[in-house]
């Protein structure tokens, strides 16, 4: 059975937009575009934007259906508009820059205005709650694991790798992962405590060093998958993988460690997520991790707004600012000691990831993938890497101490 996109009326029915509603979205995408450094074509050969021949280019095919959607859902309606082939582009990525570039801006009273307007309020049911976020990680990390294999490197880590002068994307991946484990000082006789199990490698790798760990996923796919691999190398007897939200954790650790998991916890439950980390660290302890942010002006006119990455790949995500993570840990007595900052090697992470997606469709299809799903999710890779290249998002690796 395939598997189709959590909209199904977009692609085929656009939606109704008061008239001058639609004629001002245009005016407003006109306007935007006519400054940036792109290229826009219409049907009929109307070309506007600064861009020169070697600019990336937007192809729109139904100009009435991209300025319905934006008109109705406002920037959702530009990647619905992506997945239902309303425009494309053979460099996604590279056209979406200098849009994120802009992102780095407060917005201004116009945009803010547009966006009440629009009313685009995040529904409550994306919200972090227990139930909640079980929910939310089995809408994404439950999808396959096939599918996650088919463009990750062959460790299965799906966060921002941290390359050397010569790495692939696979040495990239265990540099950045032995990085985290560097500043949680993990070795032999370690106790760690993982909160984000992904699918394993950061656990294997400790527990080689000689750890003893618990991961715990709140994804019974990723679960699987570890456990597999753990009975595959003999590893089971020094990992533990729980499922388990992070607010249930007991115990008391001399590492913890967790890897891009701050972002899925939403806003309303950050404090308890900076609770848990002081909680369960052993005084003397080492804490590491990665955090995806943006900057703060923006993190807060953004907080609470339905966005397209929070409607189609991440429900109840919401990435911080490097203010709200030193806010957090200093309420718990913690402090960052050192940082790291990744955000132009996720940029490079999610091109390889992207081109590995478009280069494996076949499959992807094959393993029940519509054509749908393959526009959304290739539309997310870019509109990600286009997030990091213009520095509007960036990632850290953070060590901690109390």
């Amino acid at each position: 059975m395939l598997v189709t996109t959590p909209v199904p009326a977009w692609s085929s029915l656009v939606p109704p937009a008061a008239p001058m509603r639609e004629w001002l979205m245009e005016r407003f995408f006109r306007a935007f575009v006519s400054a940036a450094p792109v290229r826009v074509a219409f049907p009929g050969g109307e070309v506007i934007g600064r861009g020169g021949p070697s600019s990336p280019i937007m192809r729109v095919i139904r100009p009435s259906h991209l300025f319905r959607r934006l008109a109705v859902v406002g920037p959702i309606g530009l990647g619905e508009a992506y997945m239902a082939g309303d425009w494309t582009s053979t460099d996604p990525a590279g056209l979406l820059t200098p849009f994120a570039a802009r992102l780095k801006r407060p917005p201004s009273r116009m945009v803010a205005l547009l966006r009440r307007r629009l009313g685009q309020a995040r529904p409550d049911t994306d919200l972090g709650t227990p139930d909640g976020a079980r929910s939310n990680a089995r809408k994404h990390y439950d999808l396959s694991n096939d599918l996650f294999a088919l463009f990750l490197d062959e460790s299965m880590t799906y966060s921002a790798a941290l390359f050397g002068p010569d790495d692939d994307l696979h040495s990239a991946q265990l540099r950045k992962i032995d990085a985290v484990l560097d500043d949680a000082r993990v070795g032999k006789g370690t106790r760690l405590l993982e909160i984000g199990s992904g699918w394993g490698e950061l656990a294997l790798r400790a527990a080689r060093r000689g750890a003893s760990v618990i991961t715990v996923t709140l994804s019974s796919e990723q679960q699987r998958f570890v456990r597999e691999r753990l009975d595959v190398e003999g590893l089971s007897d020094s990992v533990r993988v729980v499922l388990q939200d992070y607010r249930e954790i007991e115990g008391s650790y001399d590492a913890v460690v967790s890897v891009e998991m701050i972002e899925a916890v939403g806003s309303r439950y950050w404090p308890d997520y900076f609770a848990v980390l002081d909680r369960v660290l052993a005084p003397g302890g080492a804490l590491a991790l990665q955090a995806i942010t943006m900057p703060h002006e923006r993190m807060s006119a953004m907080r609470g707004v339905h966005t397209w990455i929070g409607k189609h790949i991440f429900p109840g995500g919401q990435l911080p600012s490097m203010r709200v993570v030193e806010e957090g840990l200093r309420i718990q007595g913690l402090r960052i000691a050192e940082r790291r900052s990744l955000g132009q090697h996720y940029a490079r992470t999610l091109d390889e990831w992207r081109n590995r997606f478009l280069a494996h469709r076949e499959q992807v299809a094959s393993a029940g993938f519509d054509d749908g799903f393959q526009r959304m999710w290739d539309f997310y890779l870019a509109y990600s890497e286009a997030g990091f290249r213009s520095g509007f998002l960036n990632v850290w690796q953070l060590r901690v101490t109390r």
